[in-house]
C-alpha cells in the first residue's frame, strides 16, 4: 500500500509538473484563448475593445512619414432630442462628426479618451474594398468576373472553387459559414479560436468545402469571403496587407496615429474584423470616402470605384439592408447614403449629400436585437439633419 502511494504521488507529481510545462510553453495562446472567451463580457468589453493589442497578435499599419492631416473645428451642433439616451442605452464610447469636412461632435464615454485604438469589426471590411479599388486600378487585377483561384490558387477544390471576385465582394460566395457570435461552435467563434490560438487563417479557410448554393445565386453575410479577397490581393501583387493599406490608404490619409492589425500566427493580416484605431482616424476615412476619393488633393481612391462599391448592386432580401461591394446601404437607401459596419455597434456613415460624416465606437451587447440597426439608421439621419 505505501509503495503505491509512493507511485501515485510520483505521477500526480509528474502531471502538475507536465502542466506547468505545457503552460510555460503555450502561455502565450491560452491567454489569447480566455481573452476570446471573455471579450464581450460586460465587465470587461469597453477596456477590451481599446486594448485589442494586448490581448492578441497585432502589428502596425505603419501611418508614413508625412504630417497629421487637419481636421477644422466648426461650430458644436445640438444632438437631437433623445441623443443623449441613446448614446447611454447603445454603449457608445466614441462619437465624432464631421460636416463638411469639420468636427462639429466630439466626445468620449464609458471613461474612453480619442487616443484609444478602438476595434474596427467589420467596418474593416470597407477599408479593404477601398484598397481593392485601388490595385484594381493599377491594372494588378484584371477582371472583377475573374475566379478567386486565379490569384488565390490555393482555394481550387475549396468551396471557393468557381466563386468570382465580384461574388466575394457581394458576400454572395454561396460557401457554408455560422456566423452566429452566441453559439460556441459555430464557424465565426472557431475562425476566433484560429486567431488567438497563433493558427492560419489561410489554412482555415483552405479547409472550408461546403456551399450552400451555387456561387452568385443569393446574398448571404459571410465574413470569411473578405479574407478570400484579401487572398485574392495578396496573390495578386505579392505583397502583404497591412503594408499595402499603409502605402494606398492609411498615409495619404495623414493619421494621427498608426493603426494596429490583429494577426493569425503567420502574422496574416485579419482583415474582416481586426483594424484598431482612433475615431477621429476612422473619421478622416469616412471623409475621404464622402469626398469621392479625394483627401488633401489627393485622389486616393478612384471615384468610379467609390460610386460601384457604395450602391446596392448585392441579391439582398427585401426589406432588408441592402450591399454592394463590402458596404451597407439602408432599407430605403438614399442617393449617397451608406456605412460601414462591425459588431457590437462600430459605425463610419457617410450622407454625401449634406457633406455629413460620422463614426461610431462602442460596446453595445444588445447589437442584434431587433430595432437596433434601424434605430441607430434613424439617429444617424437626425444628427445629419442637425448639421444643416
Amino acid at each position: 500500500m505505501r509503495t503505491f502511494g509512493k507511485w501515485l504521488g510520483r505521477i500526480l507529481l509528474l502531471l502538475v509538473l507536465a502542466g506547468v510545462a505545457t503552460y510555460v510553453w503555450k502561455r502565450e495562446e491560452i491567454h489569447r484563448l480566455l481573452a476570446v472567451n471573455s471579450l464581450f463580457a460586460e465587465d470587461k468589453i469597453v477596456w477590451n475593445f481599446s486594448n485589442m493589442d494586448r490581448l492578441f497578435l497585432t502589428r502596425p499599419v505603419p501611418r508614413g512619414d508625412g504630417p497629421v492631416s487637419d481636421l477644422p473645428r466648426g461650430d458644436d451642433i445640438a444632438l437631437p432630442d433623445g441623443a443623449a439616451q441613446w448614446i447611454a442605452e447603445r454603449n457608445v464610447t466614441a462619437l465624432v462628426v464631421l460636416s463638411d469636412g469639420q468636427i462639429v461632435h466630439e466626445s468620449y464615454h464609458k471613461g474612453t479618451g480619442p487616443e484609444d485604438l478602438r476595434i474596427s469589426w467589420s467596418v474593416a471590411k470597407s477599408y479593404l474594398s477601398a484598397l481593392f479599388g485601388v490595385i484594381l486600378a493599377e491594372g494588378q487585377i484584371d477582371s472583377l468576373e475573374d475566379p478567386v483561384t486565379k490569384y488565390a490558387p490555393s482555394l481550387a477544390g475549396t468551396a471557393y472553387d468557381g466563386a468570382s471576385i465580384r461574388n466575394v465582394l457581394q458576400m454572395s460566395s454561396g460557401v457554408t459559414f455560422n456566423e452566429d457570435y452566441l453559439d460556441f461552435n459555430s464557424d465565426i467563434n472557431r475562425m476566433g479560436r484560429v486567431i488567438a490560438m497563433g493558427g492560419t487563417m489561410d489554412g482555415f479557410t483552405r479547409a472550408l468545402s461546403d456551399r450552400f448554393t451555387a456561387p452568385g445565386s443569393q446574398w448571404q453575410y459571410v465574413s470569411i469571403d473578405t479574407h478570400v479577397l484579401g487572398m485574392v490581393i495578396r496573390g495578386a501583387t505579392g505583397r502583404d496587407i497591412a503594408d499595402l493599406l499603409a502605402e494606398k490608404i492609411i498615409a495619404p490619409l495623414g493619421y494621427e496615429a498608426a493603426p494596429a492589425y490583429i494577426t493569425d500566427g503567420e502574422g496574416t493580416a485579419f482583415v474582416l474584423g481586426g483594424l484598431n484605431i482612433r475615431t477621429r482616424d476612422y473619421a478622416r476615412f469616412g471623409q475621404m470616402i464622402a469626398q469621392n476619393g479625394m483627401y488633401g488633393g489627393t485622389q486616393v481612391v478612384p471615384a468610379d470605384w467609390i460610386a460601384q462599391s457604395t450602391r446596392p448592386s448585392a441579391r439582398t432580401a427585401p426589406g432588408a439592408l441592402r450591399y454592394g461591394y463590402q458596404w451597407w446601404m439602408p432599407k430605403d437607401p438614399r442617393p449617397g447614403e451608406f456605412f460601414g459596419i462591425g459588431v457590437y455597434g462600430q459605425y463610419i456613415y457617410i450622407d454625401q449629400r449634406r457633406g455629413v460624416v460620422i463614426a461610431m465606437n462602442s460596446a453595445d451587447r444588445q447589437f442584434k436585437e431587433n430595432g437596433v440597426t434601424d434605430g441607430n439608421i434613424a439617429m444617424f439621419r437626425r444628427i445629419a439633419a442637425a448639421t444643416e
